[in-house]
């Protein structure tokens, strides 16, 4: 049983940085496509961000709204996967989740939520001065 827990959410101004973090368990890290979702209040849960497997040269995906604003990595033999958001703005404030999925299904739908397998807890993000 994939198991992902996420950490690293709180608040910050408007223009700050945060690093979420998702520690996967249960499984190789490297099995999976790896995402990043939001969700705002009384809105839908959207892709923000993920990166697939090494069998697909780790490409990257981005929502164009955080394009240029958020970086995806990982670090496999720690099993973590990290958001680094910067220039935070107050309409990135949301629950994140993260989510775990099959990499051919991702790579097919990137970004999509019907493509995970696997969801993690959430970390509140609030964006506010």
């Amino acid at each position: 049983q994939v198991q992902l827990v996420e950490s690293g959410g709180g608040l910050v101004q408007p223009g700050g940085s945060l690093r979420l973090s998702c520690t996967l368990s249960g499984y190789n890290l490297d099995n999976y496509a790896i995402g990043w979702f939001r969700q705002a209040p009384g809105k839908d849960r959207e892709g923000v961000a993920e990166i697939n497997s090494a069998s697909f040269n780790d490409v990257t995906y981005y929502a164009e709204s955080v394009k240029g604003r958020f970086t995806i990595s990982k670090d496999i033999p720690k099993k973590i996967v990290y958001l680094l958001m910067s220039d935070l703005r107050p309409e990135d404030t949301g629950v994140y989740y993260c989510a775990a999925g099959d990499p051919v299904w991702i790579e097919a739908r990137p970004l999509h939520p019907n493509g995970v397998d696997y969801w993690g807890q959430g970390t509140r993000v609030n964006v506010s001065s």
